[in-house]
């Protein structure tokens, strides 16, 4: 099992870094008091669908009545109009039915007009989550029915204390500088920083270990840069994001970016293979004399080109 499965947090007291908000939760839960409508947002990797799943087993909803959506997934009105023709059906064998949206951000608009409806009448046996790294992309509407729970990335002492305590309970040895790169590598993320210490758990060459956070790095923000640019609505702020990451290698991001998008050409997902054709077609030249620019250009252009 990955380590970031492994050591996902099962208790509010097995969170690191999120006191504020887990405190707001406990007190919530102790007066029981907690709103039917909650929306955890926060950057990515950082623990809004792990404190979800949390707080849904402090309800007593069981995991059959707890439905977990992607909402860059099912977007549309559709997965609305599937939850109002069941909400009001009873727990099938827990106190009460959750919905949570991960990426809710990427719901359509229309899809969140129709949720509202929902969030003004909604009956006592159920409750919703949306998780999102883009609360500004919701509703106002949507946001104003909403208790905004914060979560915030870790601070380097605290991915220093989270990697290291993991690390002696696979009984790993590592370099202090080998930690200092895991956590300037996660950027504040306990589950990148433990997808990294996955990367060099089977390597005990301090200078070897260096070199495949480096090299996995690298491929996972190119990675990450494909699926921003084939998104439905590809977002330009996100994309810069990863772009800062990139610099190093260009030519090297563009052929990781093209295998990814061949391969969802050659996949069954009709639905982003028209995407993923736009940004082969704009990363088709090399980037060896126009560098990172050439990089940024493509990438531009497969948002703003077609």
């Amino acid at each position: 099992m990955e380590l970031y499965k492994k050591y996902r947090p099962k208790t509010f007291k097995d969170i690191v870094g999120q006191e504020q908000t887990v405190s707001i939760l406990t007190s919530m839960g102790k007066k029981g008091k907690i709103p039917h409508f909650i929306m955890f947002t926060g950057e990515s990797g950082c623990g809004k669908t792990t404190l979800a799943r949390i707080l849904k087993d402090k309800l007593k909803c069981s995991d059959r009545d707890f439905k977990e959506l992607n909402a860059a997934d099912f977007r549309g009105i559709d997965m609305v109009r599937d939850i109002r023709r069941t909400i009001n059906l009873s727990p099938l064998s827990g106190s009460v039915r959750i919905w949570l949206l991960d990426e809710g951000h990427q719901t359509s608009k229309d899809a969140q007009s129709a949720l509202l409806k929902l969030l003004e009448d909604t009956p006592q046996h159920v409750y919703f989550f949306i998780a999102t790294t883009h609360p500004e992309k919701l509703l106002p509407t949507v946001r104003s029915r909403a208790t905004e729970l914060k979560v915030n990335p870790l601070s380097d002492n605290q991915m220093e204390g989270l990697i290291k305590k993991v690390s002696e309970a696979e009984g790993i040895t590592l370099n202090q500088d080998v930690v200092d790169k895991i956590v300037k590598h996660a950027g504040g993320s306990p589950r990148k920083g433990l997808v990294i210490l996955d990367t060099v758990i089977e390597e005990t060459d301090p200078e070897k270990q260096q070199e495949l956070i480096q090299k996995n790095d690298f491929e996972a923000a190119a990675i990450d840069l494909a699926r921003a640019l084939i998104k439905a609505k590809p977002s330009w702020f996100d994309v810069k994001k990863i772009l800062k990451n990139l610099k190093d290698d260009p030519e090297g991001v563009r052929r990781l970016v093209l295998s990814y998008c061949s391969t969802i050409l050659l996949g069954d997902n009709k639905n982003i293979a028209g995407k993923a054709y736009n940004v082969m077609d704009a990363f088709r030249e090399n980037f060896f004399n126009t560098g990172f620019p050439g990089l940024v250009l493509a990438c531009f252009e497969s948002i703003h080109g077609e």
